[in-house]
């Protein structure tokens, strides 16, 4: 039998992400989140939720765009910090040791050592409680040629990106790979089709 554990946000893991904006003097902002995920293939949408509090909401809002950065595990110095500074009170990407430089297709800035970003123009917008969230169409994929696969692709363990456990408050590096999607449960399809018969 299963523990009860109530009705709370414990998932796990999320991912760490990397939101950048620009505030209305036009200066880079960035703050990490992980209510945050794919939510449609076409167009290509991801959601990210985030506190109307937070100095990064107004300025997702003003803007109208946003990039999203995935760190590597590496980075999760940088990452952790960028998540507990409020850019109201300081320049977190100098004091992060972090570039910012201009998109070319949204008003939003990208961070240079973040190996994969994706820039997106704000699509919608749900009011859901404590949370907004924010619908960005990706508008396109940037990503370090080092982490790509031999088809071009974002390969996982060369981006080694970190995942967070939000209830216990603590990061973690992803692991080995386990199997091809879609081809795993091969034999448990076979099988069923086989009962049937």
């Amino acid at each position: 039998m299963k523990t009860s554990l109530g009705a709370r946000t414990i998932i796990v893991p999320t991912p760490v992400w990397v939101i950048a904006v620009y505030d209305e003097t036009g200066r880079p902002n960035a703050m990490t989140a992980s209510w945050a995920g794919v939510c449609c293939s076409q167009p290509p949408c991801l959601a990210v939720s985030l506190r109307k509090a937070t100095y990064t909401y107004g300025c997702l809002v003003a803007r109208r765009a946003f990039t999203v950065h995935v760190p590597r595990a590496d980075q999760v110095v940088q990452a952790d910090y960028l998540g507990t500074a409020s850019g109201r009170d300081v320049d977190k990407l100098a004091v992060a040791g972090l570039t910012a430089v201009p998109s070319t297709l949204v008003d939003a800035p990208l961070i240079a050592e973040f190996p994969l970003v994706l820039e997106c123009r704000l699509l919608h917008t749900f009011e859901l409680g404590l949370h907004t969230q924010f619908i960005g169409e990706i508008l396109d994929v940037k990503a370090e040629p080092e982490v790509l696969d031999e088809r071009g692709l974002p390969d996982p363990l060369r981006v080694a990106p970190m995942t967070y456990a939000p209830e216990v408050r603590r990061y973690y590096g992803i692991g080995a790979e386990l199997g091809q999607a879609k081809r795993l449960g091969a034999a448990l399809s076979r099988s069923g089709k086989e009962r049937l018969h």
